[in-house]
């Protein structure tokens, strides 16, 4: 099947993106949650977003995925705003978020409810997805049979078979143990280099970060703002230990450190360490 995903109209534009909620305070009032955003994602990019809690990242997700139609600004797809949910973005959120009375198959269908195809296309395009994700065997499982990385790539299968024309990522690595989450980073990978999809991940993980995206776009909280964006120009597939890929990595990790030393007081004390010896703020970042 033809794909869709390399059309120059996948093409993501973020003007002057602002969002507030009201205050919980008793004085009333309201809370600014992002901005000033502007972003601009060409067609068939991987962009990492990356920041802290509380910096709008999830936020900036759900105002693109037409969740919330309230903010000032324009998004943009195409050249045409965003209005609503629609099938040409397609999500993954951090929690898999399976049926559990369906199977493996079923619950990949389940992002073909609303979409235009024959019942034989709908068949044919679950189990490409099946095979992209490398499920092959497992279709008529139930999730409490298979693993968490094997449930998490049912949900990017579920996320892609609609052939959206964006893929939002919200954290979706997030819940997995160290070595399930580097082995789904290397497969996402290789996903985005077979469908060219537009992409946007937001993470806490500077080092998934970088090694995912082409540009990673460093976010700073109260209100969420970009605070700067750094272009990753590393060959695919990347390796972790190319000193070129750790200093870029190192390069985005400061921007945390220092927006931590910007609040220490001069006389602070050093900070505590957990664990592996390593700061704690530094081991926050990660």
């Amino acid at each position: 099947m033809t794909s869709l995903l390399a059309n120059p109209s996948n093409e993501l534009d973020i003007r002057g993106l602002g969002k507030r909620y009201a205050s919980t305070q008793a004085s009333g009032g309201e809370l600014q949650v992002l901005e000033g955003i502007d972003l601009h994602i060409p067609a068939g990019r991987f962009v990492s977003i990356v920041g802290t809690s509380g910096c709008g990242k999830s936020t900036l997700l759900r105002l693109i995925l037409g969740l919330d139609a309230q903010y000032e600004g324009r998004i943009l797809l195409d050249g045409e705003p965003i209005s609503g949910p629609g099938r040409e973005r397609g999500i993954v959120f951090q929690d898999h978020r399976l049926f559990p009375w369906l199977t493996v198959e079923q619950n990949i269908a389940v992002g073909l409810r609303n979409a235009p195809f024959s019942a034989k296309e709908k068949r044919d395009l679950v189990a490409e997805h099946v095979a992209l994700v490398g499920l092959e065997g497992f279709e008529k499982s139930w999730p409490h049979q298979i693993s968490g990385g094997m449930a998490q790539r049912v949900a990017i299968a579920r996320g892609l078979v609609n052939r959206p024309r964006v893929l939002l990522l919200d954290e979706p690595f997030g819940a997995l143990d160290a070595l399930t989450r580097s082995r789904l980073q290397n497969e996402l990978q290789r996903i985005w280099q077979k469908e060219r999809i537009t992409m946007l991940l937001v993470t806490h993980d500077v080092e998934e970060a970088v090694f995912l995206g082409d540009r990673v776009v460093v976010m700073q909280p109260s209100p969420g703002r970009i605070r700067r964006t750094v272009e990753v120009d590393l060959p695919h597939p990347r390796n972790r230990s190319d000193p070129a890929f750790i200093a870029l990595r190192d390069d985005v990790l400061s921007d945390f450190l220092d927006a931590d030393t910007d609040r220490t007081p001069a006389a602070a004390p050093p900070p505590e360490t957990v664990g592996t010896g390593l700061p704690q703020r530094l081991q926050l970042a990660w």
